[in-house]
């Protein structure tokens, strides 16, 4: 019984790996990491086929496996997305909408802590707003946003993923 049950945990333990490498597979591919994306697919494709091989071996005396596997595929997605989230592959743009008033302040704190803003003027429902625009590395989406929301009270933040082409100020890959 125990190596059955050691059989299943490991079927569990793979799945979940191949299917986080997937992940972070696809993730890399759609931000234009081709080779990346191309050497992880390799390994990807002879585990999937170790394991499916594996699992299908006499299954309809052991349906176990299939439930072991389709939670490891379950839990691997969720794993996988919490890696690929640490990861912060890509660039992302965010736009902060505050009080004219604070927006020179912000802006200056903003600059001085490594942050490219581009600050737009514009019209709220009652107000002056200065609308900041920043392209930056996507693992420092939650360090920009922090900042804003403890300098600046009523703000609207949106964050958008992008793609950056030509120029810019420390994302672009020269």
């Amino acid at each position: 019984m125990l190596t059955s049950i050691g059989f299943y945990f490991l079927i569990l333990i793979v799945k979940i790996f191949e299917v986080t490498l997937a992940t972070t597979r696809i993730v890399l591919i759609t931000k234009g990491e081709k080779v990346k994306g191309a050497i992880i697919g390799f390994f990807e494709v002879i585990i999937w086929i170790a394991l499916v091989s594996t699992v299908l071996d006499d299954i309809t005396s052991d349906p176990i496996k299939i439930l072991v596997y389709a939670l490891g595929f379950a839990i691997g997605n969720y794993v996988g997305t919490s890696f690929e989230q640490m990861l912060g592959v890509g660039t992302v743009r965010v736009e902060a909408i505050v009080k004219q008033g604070d927006g020179d302040h912000l802006v200056s704190i903003l600059r001085d802590s490594g942050f490219a803003v581009t600050v737009i003027e514009g019209e709220g429902m009652s107000d002056k707003r200065h609308v900041l625009i920043m392209h930056i590395k996507r693992k420092r989406t939650n360090e920009v946003v922090s900042l804003i929301k403890g300098l600046q009270e009523n703000v609207v933040i949106t964050i958008n993923e992008v793609k950056p082409i030509y120029g810019g100020y420390g994302v672009i890959k020269k």
